[in-house]
């Protein structure tokens, strides 16, 4: 994977699911990307997951992408959660 800056601004936007119960999820901003991501793999639910991307510069990541980024050594924040299947 080339260098990924994760200190850029970036935009999640989870996927739409219907009939959720419980907490819904929508669009968020976030002042770094590694924030994003970190939300993204430790708090978003799977459902929300599954067909959410996240947007850094115009470049879009869907779910696999922003796991990479999540599994990749250059990311800078400590992970708390286990990794989800």
């Amino acid at each position: 994977m080339t260098a990924f800056d994760y200190s850029r601004e970036a935009e999640l936007f989870p996927a739409r699911v219907a009939k959720s119960r419980g907490k819904s999820f929508s669009y968020q901003r976030f002042e770094r990307a590694a924030d994003a991501i970190q939300f993204a793999m430790e708090v978003l639910p799977a459902q929300y997951l599954a067909g959410a991307y996240l947007e850094i510069d115009e470049q879009r990541f869907d779910a696999g992408g922003i796991r990479l980024l999540y599994e990749s050594s250059e990311y800078p924040l400590i992970r708390s959660r286990a990794e989800r299947a």
